[in-house]
């Protein structure tokens, strides 16, 4: 290992644990979750949440955020909101008989899109492009993104009502899907410990309940720079041919399995591959190995498979079916 390459790897242990560090004063657990946050920030991938409400999904990406100094902007996807909600629209200046352009929340480096699965199609639409090519169309202009530019979606997997499946298409432009799970009994016992911790929030003569959103720290030890730096060190970690050949082999017979309807695209190994050397990064390696491969294959694949309806008849689930295809290529 030359002396750059070690001091980048080096850097990148750095990097991981001050963030890992900054979050844990804020949010207790979900060491794996910010690791995934991480990992897209670090390749410039999307993410996509899914875990039942109250788990810290919203306060997780937002302390993220902060750590690293990123604006942070969120949305609430409901069942009226509007594709000009997202990334904005034309408003006729009466003064000057114009038009000017009101620029959505789209712009900023991260989305927080929550809920994301209850917006119309029409609306999920309206990220595609934004979270494809880093630009969107208002009127008859096209405006860059900031940079870096970030989606991280939630949804609720458990509640149905009022919601809309997300389409292939847009799943797809996902890098990677975790499912967040409950914490510990230690982990949430020190969760309501430090709930009886927060004091009053004064606002005049009034006051209210401080909330674990009050706690984030604002300091942030990192800025974006930092995480630019870091993304360049990314590019560094060496993959070999091996690695990827494995990474286009999973992703090939996901489209011949007989159980899979739909397989993965090419995104999926290219994701596999971007998002292994991120994780070797985080890790202090300057090379990705196949824990990193097996590490995130769940991850960056089950969103992109769809089992056929026999196989789901059967009661077969997309983990045990990705599970046998790891299996084939041991």
């Amino acid at each position: 290992m030359t002396d750059s390459i070690a001091k980048a790897a080096g850097a990148g242990t750095t990097f991981a644990g001050t963030v890992r560090e900054t979050v844990a004063r804020t949010v207790v657990g979900q060491e794996v979750v910010v690791e995934r946050i991480l990992i897209a920030l670090l390749t410039g991938g999307h993410l996509l949440l899914e875990g039942v409400p109250g788990i810290a999904k919203t306060l997780l990406v937002q302390t993220v955020g902060r750590a690293i100094d990123l604006e942070f902007k969120r949305i609430q996807f409901t069942i009226d909101l509007l594709p000009s909600d997202v990334v904005g629209s034309e408003i006729l200046d009466s003064a000057t008989g114009s038009f000017r352009i009101h620029k959505g929340p789209i712009f900023t480096n991260l989305l927080l899109a929550d809920e994301i699965n209850r917006a119309s199609p029409k609306v999920q639409s309206a990220l595609l492009e934004g979270m494809q090519e880093r630009k969107v169309s208002i009127g008859d202009t096209t405006h860059e993104l900031p940079a870096p530019f970030l989606v991280i979606a939630t949804q609720n997997p458990v509640e149905q009502a009022g919601t809309f499946e997300l389409p292939e298409a847009q799943l797809d432009r996902f890098m990677m899907r975790h499912q967040l799970s409950y914490p510990t009994q230690e982990q949430e016992t020190e969760v309501v410990r430090r709930g009886l911790e927060l004091k009053l929030k004064r606002q005049g003569e009034g006051a209210v309940p401080m909330t674990a959103f009050d706690a984030i720290d604002d300091s942030s030890p990192f800025h974006v720079r930092d995480l630019t730096a870091a993304m360049e060190s990314v590019l560094q970690v060496h993959v070999s041919d091996v690695f990827m050949r494995d990474c286009v082999e999973l992703a090939t017979l996901t489209r011949s399995h007989p159980d899979i309807e739909l397989g993965c695209s090419p995104r999926a190994a290219i994701s596999l591959v971007q998002a292994s050397r991120a994780r070797a990064f985080i890790h202090g390696r300057d090379y990705a190995i196949p824990e990193d491969f097996l590490a995130l294959a769940e991850d960056v694949v089950l969103h992109r498979m769809r089992l056929t309806y026999e196989a789901l008849a059967q009661g077969r689930r997309g983990e045990d079916v990705l599970a046998e295809i790891l299996t084939a290529l041991a």
